[in-house]
This record gives structure tokens, C-alpha cells and sequence, in this order.
């Protein structure tokens, strides 16, 4: 059976943060629809403009490929660090390795930038008055207790509805429904006043709820709570993980650090825009739900210390990168302490401002996420490199296989400038 990358699919790949899904439509090949729109932190040009892209890679449909749904991976490798590596070489092809090689790509001296986001047990199922039974994704405070939550069924939950969310060993939960959320589709759910962000409202979600796997991962276990969470993991917020992190593991962390390389971390919660497929097919009019990111001042001295010893500054995972690129468009290029929205499209054209190497999982067709990687080494190289991949058996998605993009790989128009 073959996954297909057009809209209206099921698949929708909540690894490293952004919405993902397709939008059927022609390849436009030789079409230019102009320079990518903006956001928050004005999107595409970056910091420092890149060379024009292919006017191909301004079109979503000339992001899909074919992937054959046994290539879906539904359970984690053990160790984390034995996951397949594909690494990208610099002017050609690829080898093929494993995770825990990654540390002999890395040198003393280089900045291992993490997301330590945590996810939360946000999936609640519950019951309606009609004792209908319906899920909750709890995704956003909107204050006072109040949630932003996806439903499902969302067309049964009406204002005024109470909920009953029920655990085993716990006390029968009400909630009710308070609106609808239009910019969502979602609804704003009343749970107790004191909840009014993610440190509070953990806690109660640990006793009722459960961790919110992808759609497309049918075989669960009771070791998802602690396998789909990074050995980092400190901060609540996200309801999904950043996937590219569950690889490292313990071991090969103190491997790393053994050799000098140098760990930061990064937190970015994410949220809605995991569940929001792309569905414009002219690149230039895209936009994306906003994400939550925190750059500490550590961070900022951490990578500014890196430059200044020569290093290289290495994301893991796409979140990493968005986070770091976001807050520095913010600040005219320059990475500064931030703590609040971002919203950056990355797609081919864009002058990377920190990121210098990523390693990464791989993606959804049509996806913001090859969107991200394709302006590290360009569209057509990274549908090769996914095909072969394929060809090679890997393990595609949230507990799939990770692709290591050294700094040497990166097209040298989108390297930071020195």
C-alpha cells in the first residue's frame, strides 16, 4: 500500500513541530509566483537573502513523493542511539550509518542546540451528557482555566455542553464547553480556574490524560510515555514531540560531551501547527500558526561563544531551527533573548542566520518541514536523497530514522554569513 502525498489524507506528521497534509494540484515547474510572504519575523529572504530559488520550489506540489506505508515507522528502535543515519555528503550522495556515529561528525567545540520542550499527556477521552463518547486534544490557555482544545467528533460538542472525563483510581472530571474556536475549529473548554498554563495544568493531566501519538502510529504501549519523550525533555507545554531528539540517548549525550561538543537548549512548545496540513499551493502566499519559543540569555552566550571559538553551531531537529532563525529575523539577524510568538516560513531562498548543520527525522510529502530542510540543501537534492532512503528501507516519521546534514552539505548561498 502507498501513502500518497495529496490533501485530504489521514497522515499528518506531528514530528519537530509544524502542520503537515498536501494540497492536490499541478506541478508548476516553470512558474514564478515571486518571494515568499512574510510573518511575525518576515519569512523566506531571512536575514541575509540567499540566491533566487528554482521557481519550481515556490509551488507545493513539487514537494511530494510517494511513500510506501510500511515505511511508517510504528515503534522506536532500542537503543535510541541505533536508529539508521543517513548522512548527507558535501557535494554528492550519502552513507549510511547509525545515530551513534553522529559523534564522529561532531567536533570538540561545536553547539548542540535541543529543544527541551516536554509533551503532555493532552489527550482526554470523556463522555458527553448523552454518554456519546468524544477526545479532547488539549492544545492552548486562553486564561482562567480556559483551554483551547481540538475535539473529535467537534461537530457534536455545542456552548454550554458538560463533559465527564473519567481514569481509572481518579474521580469523575466535569468540563464544560464554553465556545467555539473558529481560527481552530476547535473549543474553549472551562477546566478548574487554577490551570492557567502548562506547569499548572500537568498535574491533572497526568492523573486523566494520555500522550497524544501521531494518527499514523496504530501499535501503542505503556513505554510511550517515557519513548516519545527526548532524555531532555524538562519543560511542559508541547503535544508533540520533537522528534529528531528521541535519538539521542543517554549514552551517546555523555559521548558527545566526552569529545567537547557543547550542549544548549532551545525550548519551543509545539502546538496547533502540527495539525494544520499546508494547503497553499503558491509557497509565496504561505502562512503558519505561531509557535511559542523561549531563548534564554545562556543560549545567546552559548552560541555567540561557539562563533567565537571557531565552532559550529548544529540544530537538532526542525523546531531547533525555527526557533533560532525566528527570534534572530526578530532581532535583525542577531540572536537575542526572547520569550513569546514567532511565526518564520523557511523554504528555498532563505540565508540561514545561526543554524550552520542539522540533524533531523524525515518528513511528510508536501510538508513546511521539507519546506525547512530543502533550503538547507536544496529541493530536488533532498527528493533524491528521500527516494534513496526509501530504496534503502528507512523508517520514516516520529520513531522512524534521523538525516544528518553536515555544515559542509549546506548550499553555500544559505550558510550564515561569517
Amino acid at each position: 500500500m502507498t501513502t500518497h502525498s495529496r490533501a485530504g489524507g489521514s497522515l499528518r506528521d506531528p514530528s519537530d513541530g509544524l502542520g503537515q497534509g498536501g494540497l492536490e494540484g499541478a506541478s508548476r515547474d516553470g512558474a514564478s509566483p515571486g518571494q515568499s510572504a512574510g510573518s511575525s519575523a518576515e519569512a523566506v529572504a531571512g536575514p541575509g537573502a540567499a540566491s533566487p530559488p528554482d521557481p519550481a520550489d515556490q509551488w507545493l506540489s513539487n514537494y511530494g513523493f510517494d511513500l510506501p506505508e510500511a515505511a511508517i515507522a510504528q515503534r522506536p528502535v532500542e537503543p535510541r542511539h541505533d536508529a539508521r543515519l543517513l548522512v548527507v555528503q558535501p557535494q554528492a550522495g550519502a552513507q549510511h550509518r547509525r545515530v551513534w556515529d553522529l559523534a564522529a561528525s561532531l567536533e570538540a567545540g561545536d553547539l548542540l542546540v535541543v529543544n527541551d520542550t516536554r509533551v503532555l499527556q493532552a489527550r482526554l477521552a470523556a463522555r458527553r451528557a448523552s454518554g456519546g463518547a468524544v477526545e479532547l486534544l488539549v492544545l492552548e490557555p486562553q486564561g482562567e482555566g480556559r483551554w483551547c482544545c481540538l475535539a473529535k467528533p467537534a461537530k457534536k460538542l455545542r456552548p454550554g455542553d458538560w463533559l465527564t472525563v473519567e481514569a481509572p483510581g481518579q474521580p469523575p472530571l466535569a468540563l464544560q464547553v464554553l465556545a467555539l474556536d473558529p481560527s481552530t475549529g476547535g473549543r474553549l473548554v472551562q477546566f478548574p480556574a487554577d490551570c492557567i498554563d502548562a506547569v499548572a495544568l500537568e498535574p491533572l493531566l497526568l492523573r486523566y490524560g494520555a500522550i497524544p501519538l501521531p494518527p499514523y502510529i496504530h501499535q501503542h504501549s505503556a513505554s510511550d510515555s517515557e519513548r516519545y519523550q527526548t532524555r531532555y525533555a524538562t519543560q511542559p507545554g508541547a503535544v508533540a514531540a520533537p522528534t529528531a531528539g528521541l535519538h539521542l540517548s543517554d549514552a551517546l549525550l555523555a559521548e558527545l560531551e566526552a569529545r567537547g561538543v557543547e550542549l544548549a537548549r532551545v525550548t519551543l512548545h509545539v502546538g496547533l501547527g502540527t495539525f494544520r496540513p499546508v494547503e497553499t499551493e503558491d509557497l509565496s502566499q504561505l502562512e503558519l500558526h505561531s509557535e511559542w519559543v523561549e531563548v534564554t540569555p545562556a543560549l545567546v552566550t552559548a552560541v555567540a561563544a561557539c562563533r567565537a571559538r571557531g565552532g559550529r553551531v548544529i540544530a537538532v531537529g526542525t523546531t531547533s531551527v525555527r526557533s533560532l532563525e525566528a527570534v534572530a529575523a526578530l532581532h535583525g539577524g542577531q540572536l537575542a533573548p526572547h520569550r513569546g510568538p514567532v511565526n518564520l516560513v523557511i523554504q528555498p531562498g532563505y540565508r540561514f542566520a545561526v543554524v550552520q548543520g542539522l540533524l533531523t527525522n524525515f518528513h511528510l510529502p508536501n510538508s513546511s518541514l521539507l519546506l525547512l530542510v530543502s533550503a538547507l540543501i536544496g529541493r530536488k537534492r533532498l527528493l533524491d536523497l528521500y527516494a534513496e532512503a526509501i530504496s534503502e528501507g528507512y523508517r520514516f516519521f516520529s520513531y522512524g530514522d534521523a538525516m544528518w546534514i553536515d555544515p559542509a552539505a549546506v548550499l553555500e548561498s544559505a550558510r550564515p554569513p561569517n
